[in-house]
């Protein structure tokens, strides 16, 4: 059998089975402003730090496209590389929702429960995750979606 084959017919075993936790990850200010600066997106509620205190949410919040941003970091601490993998692509999403708004100096952290595994040719394994980006000391979570990833093994 292939990498790939092997791969598969585990995964198709873990379906419904959480497959990775990642570390936290503190979403600080600085982070906020970084990324506020890079995708042009400097909405006063993510940046501007007094006028945000005046809020319901007592200060700036994350962009919800950082949030899901952070998504691949979590991947890579909590999904691991399978054997034979050489690489792994982001293939989209079926599903996504920005749930609880993420406040400046937050902790966060990805759980990944998986939801479907099928081949898509020779070397590639489509997997289907559900995501949940979770929000320390909070019961709900920051956003929860339906992540594809395709996984690619050498021939």
């Amino acid at each position: 059998m292939s990498a790939m084959s092997d791969a598969l017919a585990a995964a198709q075993d873990a379906i419904g089975t959480e497959i990775g936790l990642s570390d936290w990850i503190t979403v600080d200010q600085t982070m906020i402003d970084a990324f506020a600066a890079t995708t042009r997106d400097d909405q006063w509620i993510h940046i501007d730090e007094e006028r945000a205190s005046k809020t319901e949410f007592g200060g700036t919040i994350a962009h919800g496209f950082l949030t899901l941003s952070l998504a691949s970091r979590f991947a890579y601490d909590a999904l691991g590389t399978l054997p034979g993998q050489v690489m792994g692509v982001n293939y989209g999403m079926n599903k996504l929702r920005f749930v609880t708004p993420v406040k400046a100096g937050a902790r966060m952290r990805g759980r990944f429960v998986l939801q479907g595994a099928s081949a898509r040719g020779p070397n590639q394994m489509l997997r289907e995750t559900h995501l949940t980006i979770e929000i320390a000391e909070c019961e709900t979570p920051a956003l929860v979606a339906e992540w594809l990833g395709l996984v690619i093994f050498a021939d």
